[in-house]
């Protein structure tokens, strides 16, 4: 029998009795203590590298890490603006530069009312001095009948010089937003100059429109006059629906002039024709029509109640003087009067420079916004700058991309010095 089978007595069986082992093989458990319990694991310290200068310091310790936005050298963040953005940066532009930018839209409204004044009084003078002096009721009612159709010829004088002034205004304005953006301060020399290189494409934009504005409110004028000459109810019919094709044409006009709103913008900064500018600007404002209508809406509304606030007052002002000073109306009040209406003509002269200047840097603010939502031109005008400033030659960045590759001209520096 073996040990396996073994029992004690009693039935209960006696377990095998296991060595130890690590007693049999000689082991001597002193030699090895039990082991102790460790001290807790330290913070691990991050390497630290070196940072090089153009992303700025080392951020503090503690700092939470998150998105830097883009830089801005300039007038403009680079990066797709806000709706508030839009709306202080045509006013940023007046401050930013104001000799140059407030200088020209002066230079413009004197060049309007000068040549008014100069086409306007000599023909008055000579109408009521010839009119005076007939010898008869009938050749005085010729003489005005007359008179009314050279006046409406002689306006085209200033009305065409007011175009030219309004066309180059527009230049100037869209070389300042774009060399501004880029961190360029131009004189009033260099933007005359840069504006003057695509004066001849916005003349031609210029009058299209002034054309076409024309042509459509000289057809309604007509309609009505025919419709008066035969007969009362036909004139109420013609001003009844001269009243619905106003409106209509008032829609339409709002939405062709929002979609081609930037069109002197790409003319001057693209280098391309009146077609292809056209083009561009139809492409660049879809998806983007209530919030380019929108803003120009909003400036020109705030320019207008701003204007009104300022002129207003002082006519309102004279006006009270006057009725005090003389409410017989003796002549004691002509000083009052002629000093009113020579602060009102100031002051109307330096809100329409203004207004103006705005409303252009308005146009050229939206392209850029555009181009960058549409176009990534953020991206062309940061790389711009740093190659720029890194010494390297640079290409104009805002030529447009598929005008790059059919132009020539496309890899010349920019239009400003």
């Amino acid at each position: 029998m073996s040990d396996r089978d073994w029992q004690a007595p009693g039935g209960a069986p006696v377990p095998p009795q296991v060595p130890d082992a690590p007693a049999a093989a000689g082991f001597d458990p002193a030699a090895f203590p039990p082991p102790t319990a460790a001290a807790p694991p330290t913070a691990a310290v991050p390497p630290t590298f070196p940072v090089p200068p153009s992303y700025g310091p080392p951020p503090t310790a503690g700092a939470p890490l998150g998105w830097t936005p883009p830089p801005k050298p300039g007038l403009l963040p680079l990066h797709p603006l806000g709706f508030g953005t839009l709306l202080w940066a045509p006013f940023a532009v007046l401050r930013r530069n104001p000799a140059a930018t407030f200088g020209t839209g002066l230079v413009v409204q004197l060049i309007s009312v000068i040549a008014t004044v100069a086409v306007i009084a000599p023909f008055m003078v000579f109408v009521v001095t010839r009119v005076e002096s007939a010898s008869s009721d009938a050749d005085a009612d010729a003489l005005m009948s007359g008179a009314v159709g050279g006046f409406l010829l002689l306006m085209l004088v200033p009305m065409l010089l007011s175009l030219v002034a309004s066309a180059f205004l527009q230049g100037v304005m869209v070389v300042d937003v774009a060399s501004g953006t880029l961190g360029d301060r131009l004189r009033f020399g260099a933007l005359w100059k840069a504006a003057a290189k695509r004066i001849w494409p916005l003349l031609g934009w210029t009058a299209m429109v002034a054309g076409a504005i024309a042509v459509v409110f000289g057809a309604l004028v007509l309609a009505i006059v025919l419709a008066a000459l035969i007969g009362p109810a036909a004139l109420v019919v013609a001003v009844l629906i001269g009243l619905l094709a106003g409106f209509g044409l008032l829609v339409l006009g709002a939405w062709l002039g929002t979609k081609l709103s930037i069109v002197p913008s790409i003319i001057v900064l693209e280098g391309v024709g009146i077609r292809t500018a056209m083009r561009r600007s139809w492409q660049l404002t879809t998806g983007y029509f209530w919030r380019t209508l929108g803003t120009l809406l909003l400036v020109g509304v705030i320019l207008s109640i701003a204007s009104q606030i300022v002129v207003q007052p002082v006519s309102l002002i004279g006006t009270i003087l006057a009725a005090i000073i003389d409410p017989t109306g003796a002549g004691a009040a002509i000083a009052i009067t002629v000093v009113t209406m020579v602060v009102t003509l100031v002051l109307s002269l330096l809100i329409g420079a203004i207004t103006a200047v705005v409303q252009a840097a308005l146009v050229a603010v939206i392209y850029i916004d555009l181009r960058m939502r549409t176009e990534a031109l953020d991206l062309e005008l940061v790389r711009h700058i740093e190659q720029r400033g890194a010494g390297m030659p640079v290409t104009d960045p805002y030529r447009a991309p598929a005008a790059a590759a059919a132009r020539p001209d496309a890899s010349s520096a920019p239009a400003w010095p």
